[in-house]
């Protein structure tokens, strides 16, 4: 099978970046296209239909994960690749799929932080386990190693 349209989830994390890296490898490796999709979460979304969150919050929400998104399409860009950003709020598992499916994407790359004891259960209730069922394509989990 060839990756030739990656999408990856980005969210500024250190794991994020690692995925990053791992997207970007991998980009090179195969000459794919690459997306980022930073997703403002549902949460916000569900204030602000409640008429509890002030419009200048959900802006300020907004702007911060655009800056995000902007970040991990300039870290490419310095490494030579162009990728185009896409900023969605809702359900995280639900925006990842539906841009994979709107774009073709042949490939979803997440970062992942590892987890220990009773928290490491088959990533009980993680975006990645959930988005394994509902992913239109093969899903890469990028993990940092030698860390803890």
């Amino acid at each position: 099978m060839m990756f030739d349209k990656i999408l990856m989830a980005y969210d500024g994390s250190r794991e994020g970046r690692v995925a990053l890296e791992g997207c970007e490898g991998l980009a090179r490796l195969t000459g794919a296209e690459v997306h980022l999709l930073a997703v403002l979460p549902l949460q916000t979304g569900l204030f602000l239909a409640e008429g509890v969150m002030p419009g200048e919050v959900l802006d300020e929400d907004r702007r911060r994960f655009q800056a995000v998104l902007d970040e991990g399409v300039a870290a490419l860009a310095a490494r030579g690749f162009q990728a185009q950003g896409h900023l969605r709020s809702g359900e995280p598992v639900e925006e990842i799929a539906e841009l994979a499916r709107e774009l073709g994407a042949t490939l979803i790359v997440l970062g992942h932080r590892q987890q220990r004891g009773f928290a490491a259960r088959w990533w009980k209730g993680s975006i990645g386990a959930t988005l394994l069922d509902r992913a239109p394509c093969s899903v890469l989990i990028v993990l940092e190693r030698g860390k803890g």
